[in-house]
C-alpha cells in the first residue's frame, strides 16, 4: 500500500512538471555572460572584421590610381645620335652632313581616348562601394542566418535538458509501480521508459553536433578579430543570448499585403538595391568603352623637333646647324577588320553587361515571391501551433497521465504524450526562428531601398 501511494505522489509530481508553460527558456550563466555573443554583435564584427572588404578597397584604390594615369599623356622621347659619319675615317668635319643630332618627340592619344578611358576607369571604380554595401548586407544574412541555428540547436538542447528530469521520474515511477505489483505497469513499461531515456541522450548528441557545427561556422568569420578581441571572446566555449532576436521586417506593409504584386511593381524597389547600383556603374563603364572604341577611327597624332649640331669644314669655314621640325599620323582607313569590330565588340559587352542586371532582377523578384509565400505559411503555421495544436498536445499529455494514475491509462501512451509536448515545443521554437531567418533574407532584397529603409534590426 505504502508503495502505491509512493507511486501515486511521484505521478502527481510528474503532473506539477507537466503544468510548466511551454516558453523554456535557459538560465543565464553569470560565468559565461561576458562571454556571450549576441545575434547583432555577431553580425556587427563579422562586417568590420571581413578581409574582402578591405581587399575591395585595395581594388578601388588600385582603379583610381590606374584612371588618373590612363588619362596622361605618354612621355616625350628623346634622341641623341650622330648622323652621317663618313666610313673612310669618322672625321666628323670631313662631311657638310655629318651632325650631332639632339631630338624630341611627343605622340598625343586619338581623339579625346585619354579623357574616356579616365572616366570609364573611374566609373567602374565608383562602383566599389556599391560592392561593398551589398557585401555588408549578404554577411548579415549569412552571420545573421548561422546565429539563430545556432541558437535553436542551442535551446533545443536546454528544452530536451529541462524535460531529461520528467523522463527520469517517468522510469522511476514505472519500476516503483512494477515493484509494487499493485499498479497495471508491465515490464515493457520500464522497457519503453529506459528506451526514451536513450534516444533523449542520443538526441542531445546529435544537436550538440549541430550546435559545434554552426559554432564553428561562427569562428569562420569572427576568428579576424584583434587580439583585444581574442581574450573576451572564446570560441571553444561560445555562448549566444538566451533572447531571440526580432528583425523588424522592412517591406513589412508590402509583403503582408493581400495584393499579389507585378513584376514591374516589384522591381522597382530593388532600383536602389547596392548590387543593382554596382551593375548599373558597369554598364556606365561598358557604355564608355563604346565610345573609346569609337576613338580608333581618329588618326594617331605625334610632333618631333631636331636640332643638328655640324662642325666647320676642314678649311675653317663655319657650318650652319640644322633644324628639323616634323609632324606624324597614321591613316586608320582600312577599318573593317579592325575599327568596325573593335567597335561591334564594345556594343556587345555592353548589352552583355545589360543582361546582368535583368537577371539580378529576376533573382531578386524570385526571391520576393519565395520568401513572401513562405512567411505567409510560416504565420499560419504559428497561428494553428498557437490556438491549436499545443494547447491540444498539453491537454493531451494531461488526460493521459491523469487516465495512468487512475489506473485507466497506458504508460506507453504517457510516454507518447510526453514526446508529442518536448517535439511540439522544439517545433514552435523552430517556427520562431524560421521566421526571423525569413526576415533576414527580405531585408536583404530590399537593402538600400529609401522608401523602406525603416528601422529594421534587432530590437
Amino acid at each position: 500500500m505504502f508503495e502505491h501511494n509512493k507511486s501515486v505522489y511521484n505521478f502527481r509530481g510528474i503532473f506539477l512538471l507537466i503544468m510548466v508553460p511551454f516558453a523554456t527558456t535557459l538560465p543565464v550563466n553569470s560565468a559565461l555572460a561576458s562571454n556571450e555573443l549576441s545575434f547583432h554583435k555577431a553580425i556587427k564584427l563579422a562586417q568590420e572584421h571581413d578581409p574582402w572588404l578591405k581587399g575591395n578597397i585595395y581594388q578601388q584604390q588600385s582603379l583610381e590610381s590606374k584612371s588618373i594615369a590612363a588619362g596622361t599623356l605618354p612621355d616625350p622621347k628623346l634622341t641623341l645620335a650622330l648622323a652621317n659619319l663618313p666610313s673612310n675615317g669618322f672625321d666628323f668635319q670631313q662631311e657638310a652632313m655629318t651632325q650631332a643630332k639632339v631630338g624630341i618627340s611627343q605622340m598625343f592619344a586619338r581623339g579625346d581616348s585619354l579623357a574616356i578611358k579616365r572616366e570609364q576607369l573611374k566609373v567602374q571604380s565608383e562602383s566599389y562601394p556599391y560592392q561593398r554595401d551589398n557585401r555588408k548586407a549578404q554577411v548579415a544574412v549569412t552571420v545573421g542566418s548561422i546565429w539563430l541555428d545556432a541558437f535553436l540547436s542551442e535551446q533545443s538542447i536546454a528544452l530536451i535538458e529541462s524535460n531529461r528530469a520528467l523522463f527520469e521520474q517517468l522510469a522511476d515511477v514505472a519500476e516503483a509501480s512494477y515493484s509494487s505489483t499493485l499498479g497495471k505497469t508491465r515490464q515493457q513499461d520500464i522497457v519503453r521508459a529506459q528506451l526514451e531515456l536513450t534516444r533523449l541522450e542520443d538526441r542531445l548528441d546529435l544537436l550538440a553536433q549541430q550546435q559545434t557545427k554552426y559554432q564553428g561556422m561562427l569562428s569562420q568569420w569572427l576568428t579576424s578579430l584583434a587580439q583585444e578581441h581574442a581574450s573576451q571572446l572564446s570560441f571553444h566555449e561560445l555562448a549566444l543570448t538566451q533572447t531571440l532576436p526580432q528583425i523588424d521586417l522592412q517591406a513589412h506593409s508590402l509583403i503582408y499585403s493581400n495584393n499579389w504584386q507585378k513584376p514591374a511593381q516589384i522591381v522597382q524597389y530593388f532600383s536602389q538595391h547596392p548590387a543593382v547600383l554596382a551593375i548599373d556603374k558597369k554598364v556606365t563603364a561598358s557604355k564608355t568603352g563604346i565610345k573609346l572604341a569609337e576613338q580608333k577611327y581618329q588618326p594617331e597624332w605625334g610632333v618631333s623637333a631636331s636640332y643638328g649640331y655640324r662642325d666647320d669644314d676642314p678649311l675653317g669655314n663655319s657650318r650652319a646647324d640644322l633644324f628639323s621640325v616634323g609632324v606624324s599620323f597614321d591613316l586608320p582607313i582600312f577599318t573593317e577588320n579592325r575599327q568596325d569590330k573593335e567597335v561591334q565588340s564594345a556594343v556587345a559587352n555592353a548589352e552583355a553587361v545589360k543582361t546582368e542586371k535583368v537577371l539580378l532582377l529576376r533573382q531578386f523578384f524570385g526571391s520576393y515571391k519565395s520568401g513572401k509565400g513562405r512567411l505567409l505559411r510560416l504565420k499560419e503555421r504559428q497561428a494553428l501551433y498557437k490556438d491549436k495544436l499545443l494547447p491540444q498536445i498539453q491537454d493531451q499529455a494531461e488526460a493521459s497521465l491523469t487516465a495512468y494514475t487512475n489506473d485507466d491509462g497506458d504508460f506507453a501512451e504517457v510516454v507518447r504524450s510526453r514526446i508529442a509536448v518536448l517535439n511540439a515545443q522544439i517545433d514552435a521554437l523552430a517556427l520562431k526562428v524560421a521566421e526571423q531567418k525569413l526576415h533576414l533574407e527580405l531585408n536583404y532584397l530590399f537593402a538600400g531601398n529609401p522608401m523602406l529603409a525603416n528601422n529594421a534590426g534587432e530590437k
